[in-house]
């Protein structure tokens, strides 16, 4: 073995000792991970179920009776009857319930009728979200019943109804199934970012940098060293995600394991670099970490469409959008989770991480001089 071979195995080795001596590094890489899956993948959904609904029938009828009986078949409804619409009213007011179903007197009447019948539906809004989900549960009861109305022998067999939804890639319309890939994509940079990001700065706090310097290991070899063993690491906390993800949260995986890979190692080479960068700038761990978080992590959970759709943002933020690595990570992992390997998709991402990873590293070797100054 060559001379650098030597010192770059001998770095190598006391990298991975002081990692297996750190609990924190493995903490970092093995139990964050677990723990923020468990968290997110149980306690965050955008799936509204067992919503209280109050339903208001002003002659009750069998087209009455079959539409409230699909509501409360429905798991996304805990319904309650009222007498009137201004009790359910009340209620709502009170936050008793989340939305009232309005059934009129000439329900009924209406729907075999020229202008067909409509159902009134007002939905509490101080949560905008939820109830523009409630609304579109609602639709879909509605088209249910109206497509069981029109079957051979049913209440409304005379009506001309034809539903026909298609929903692609997450049929379940399960939240967990996109918010767990884009969250194993959040996990990776801080991982990556904040394990790299004190590598360096700790050296500096221990006063063993002084001592490396004085080696006869070149600038690249200690970084390489630097590197190499949380390039690993993140790998392995990877795997780990994605075994989570697909054992215990059943999230589908239809890509293939050599893209999740070379993919993966390209996302974690650029939050490597980034943390790699901040490193060579602060000397002190505290300050470092700060640094990561603020610069990694919150950009990664607020612009890489991980919960909040990047096109709904305005024009300047989606365009900081596109320095966020992670915002290419989520789509890449959403994309083999619930579609699979759409290299339509998969390439310009893997191309966007790819440069970013080069650009990071780049600039960190660049600021990283084997001085004091």
């Amino acid at each position: 073995m060559s001379a650098a071979g030597v010192r770059l195995t001998a770095l190598l080795r006391k990298e991975a000792l002081q990692i297996m001596r750190d609990p924190s590094a493995l903490a970092i890489a093995f139990a964050l991970p677990a723990f923020l899956l468990f968290i997110f993948g149980y306690g965050v959904t955008l799936d509204a179920k067992e919503v209280p609904l109050g339903v208001v029938v002003e002659r009750p009828s069998a087209d009455t009776a079959a539409f409230e009986g699909k509501l409360r078949q429905s798991p996304y409804f805990e319904t309650t009857e009222y007498r009137d619409f201004a009790a359910a009213e009340r209620a709502l007011e009170a936050h008793e319930i989340n939305g009232i179903v309005w059934l009129r007197e000439d329900f009924s009447r209406r729907m075999r009728s020229s202008r067909g019948a409509t159902i009134g539906a007002i939905l509490n809004g101080v949560d905008a979200n939820s109830a523009r989900i409630v609304e579109g549960y609602l639709q879909q009861a509605w088209a249910a019943w109206l497509a069981d109305a029109a079957r051979p022998g049913g209440p409304g067999a005379a009506l001309p109804v034809a539903v026909a939804p298609r929903i692609r890639f997450n049929p379940e319309v399960r939240s967990r199934d996109y918010l767990i890939p884009g969250l194993i994509a959040l996990v990776m940079t801080l991982t990556g970012a904040l394990l790299t990001a004190l590598v360096i700065a700790r050296e500096w706090e221990r006063g063993t940098q002084e001592a490396l310097m004085v080696t006869r290991a070149t600038l690249r070899e200690i970084l390489l060293a630097k590197l190499l063993p949380y390039f690993v690491l993140g790998l392995g906390g990877m795997a780990a995600s994605v075994i989570l993800a697909v054992t215990l949260f059943r999230v589908p995986f239809h890509g293939s394991a050599w893209a999740l890979l070379v993919t993966s190692s390209l996302f974690l080479l650029a939050a490597l670099g980034m943390g790699l960068l901040i490193s060579t700038a602060a000397r002190n761990q505290f300050v470092a970490g700060q640094i990561a978080i603020i610069a990694t992590f919150l950009p990664a959970f607020i612009l890489s469409g991980f919960v909040f759709d990047i096109g709904s943002m305005p024009a300047p933020i989606r365009a900081v959008t596109h320095v966020v690595a992670a915002r290419y990570f989520v789509t890449i992992l959403q994309t083999l989770f619930l579609a699979g390997d759409l290299w339509s998709v998969l390439l310009p991402n893997a191309l966007a991480l790819a440069l970013m990873a080069a650009l990071f590293l780049g600039v960190a070797r660049l600021r990283a001089r084997k001085r004091l100054d």
